[in-house]
């Protein structure tokens, strides 16, 4: 990765990123963080995309202050986080895992973890 990209992979985002990319467990799979990102967004895209694949719906959609949400968080150690950037993937209408991204805003993040998605 050279840098980060849009949907399609067309428009340049400049953004030096982590993406994470993890089974429906939440388990990683796969991981990168570009050169001149920070360190601390490693264990952010990685706790996006095991959020993701584990609600089975993008990160940003759940809500971080639902007490549910964080018993849960709580019960797997913390190795979740609730913020916008990972997205679900599925195939065939089954959920197989997610991918998620750092390092950017929430929003490029996002944009990232979808452009990733679609490239899988």
């Amino acid at each position: 990765m050279t840098e980060g990209r849009v949907k399609g992979g067309t428009h340049p985002l400049n953004v030096k990123v982590s993406v994470a990319v993890c089974d429906a467990g939440g388990n990683l799979l796969a991981f990168n963080r570009m050169e001149g990102a920070s360190a601390v967004s490693a264990t952010v895209a990685q706790g996006k995309a095991a959020a993701s694949a584990g609600f089975g719906r993008p990160s940003g959609a759940l809500a971080a202050d639902s007490p549910v949400i964080q018993s849960i968080i709580a019960t797997l150690g913390g190795r979740m986080l609730p913020a916008q950037g990972a997205v679900p993937i599925y195939k065939n209408g089954e959920l197989v895992g997610a991918i998620g991204g750092s390092g950017a805003t929430a929003q490029q993040d996002e944009e990232c973890a979808h452009a990733g998605g679609a490239a899988l």
